[in-house]
């Protein structure tokens, strides 16, 4: 399990904010998560056209954006603690 490519580059690279790109990069970090993020999308959109506002939706894309970036971290540093401790029971 690795957050990184042969080559440097993150297999989870940070997504876009839209609802697409986050979706998918959810789906790689968090897949448990999906129907929570369905729900609360539900939610911001409905209250978008409730009050007229954009303010929901770019409230769900921030908190997403967020949500996502703490896991892709923390996906980081499982993998290294993971390879260290391959590296130990190796030596």
């Amino acid at each position: 399990m690795s957050t990184q490519a042969d080559h440097g580059h993150e297999l989870v690279p940070r997504p876009e904010q839209t609802p697409d790109a986050l979706r998918a990069a959810l789906a790689v970090v968090a897949p448990g998560r999906l129907p929570e993020m369905q729900r609360a999308k539900d939610d911001a959109f409905a209250k978008a056209v409730e009050w007229q506002s954009l303010s929901p939706v770019r409230s769900w894309v921030l908190t997403w954006a967020r949500d996502i970036e703490i896991a892709r971290e923390a996906l980081r540093e499982l993998t290294a603690v993971l390879d260290e401790a391959m590296k130990a029971v190796h030596a």
